[in-house]
């Protein structure tokens, strides 16, 4: 075989092996904007940071052409979206314990601790829930994570919300969970106790919610970000304070606490978007992932997952039974 043709094949079989392992997203807008396209990426679609974008080597069509990332994207333009694929290598198995909810060959539902990091990121490279879901995969002898390791991270939880979350053990898993994610197909419910109470019993607090222009850290409700739905049910009140039922419809970054905020009622032990209490001042972030609804891989049915309240609920609720005069 002639010298170059074989260097060709070579070269083809590389870029061939590289694709593999580069993620592809397409994507309609359907929100009325128009913003640079790499402000897209990072604030409504949350995929990558600014600073990730470029690390991530991030390549864009915008209605099937080749553009820059300074590209002014606007409603109905069609995205198609692939960069690289962290290495894998960047994840170290740790055999940290968790609490399994339900696990089989394809997925695990855990039920996180709060205080735990879901994936590695700057500052946070071990200790993680990635971390732990990693050397689960090995021990239960799956010949893929050793050669292609993905975290399988679904959706996220805050490093200081607790409860309920899935991940996949593979990519075929990984793609049938997460299209329930992006269909809306799947049912969360948390619980919260909040400061004070919202003015009626249930609702629905439906804003718009976008990166905080003033702190990148956070996010606020603002007329140019994405669409953001929450029901609410209050169960308990107290004389200053309430638990309350959360059923969010979209999965926008630190909804529920923005919301809760926005209607005055900020939870209880935030110290991004609440306040102090000198009252319950031991109190961390009370908000807690109580289950999920979502149809399993190979399986037709929904299921719903749950886990109990947790303790540091039970104590909060204790000491607002004894000073705080309680109504159900």
């Amino acid at each position: 075989m002639h010298k170059s043709l074989r260097l060709r094949q070579m070269m083809l079989t590389k870029v061939a092996e590289h694709l593999k392992i580069m993620p592809e997203l397409s994507h309609k807008i359907e929100e009325q904007t128009a913003f640079r396209l790499d402000r897209y990426v990072s604030e409504y679609l949350c995929i990558f940071s600014r600073s990730q974008i470029k690390a991530r080597r991030l390549k864009a069509k915008v209605n099937g052409k080749d553009v820059k990332l300074s590209r002014i994207v606007k409603q109905g333009d069609i995205l198609d979206l692939s960069w690289d694929e962290e290495p894998p290598q960047n994840i170290i198995p740790q055999d940290i314990p968790l609490e399994i909810i339900y696990e089989d060959e394809n997925c695990v539902v855990v039920n996180k601790a709060q205080g735990m990091v879901v994936h590695p990121g700057a500052g946070n490279r071990q200790g993680t829930l990635a971390n732990a879901l990693y050397f689960r995969r090995l021990q239960r002898g799956n010949s893929e994570a050793g050669e292609s390791m993905r975290p399988g991270i679904v959706h996220r939880l805050d490093k200081e919300t607790s409860g309920v979350i899935i991940a996949a053990y593979n990519d075929e898993a990984h793609a049938f969970l997460a299209d329930q994610f992006k269909a809306r197909k799947t049912r969360k419910s948390y619980i919260a106790v909040v400061h004070g109470a919202p003015k009626e019993i249930k609702g629905k607090i439906e804003t718009y919610i976008a990166r905080d222009p003033k702190n990148r850290k956070r996010f606020a409700v603002c007329a140019d970000g994405r669409t953001a739905v929450t029901f609410y049910k209050v169960l308990k009140t107290w004389q200053n304070y309430s638990l309350i039922l959360l059923r969010p419809r979209t999965g926008r970054t630190h909804q529920l606490r923005v919301h809760m905020s926005y209607i005055g009622c900020p939870i209880l032990g935030d110290a991004v978007y609440g306040k102090s209490d000198k009252n319950i001042s031991e109190a961390s972030l009370m908000l807690h992932s109580k289950s999920l609804a979502i149809t399993l891989p190979k399986e037709t049915e929904s299921r719903v997952f749950s886990s109990a309240m947790p303790q540091r609920f039970i104590d909060v609720m204790e000491k607002l039974n004894k000073t705080g005069r309680a109504n159900e």
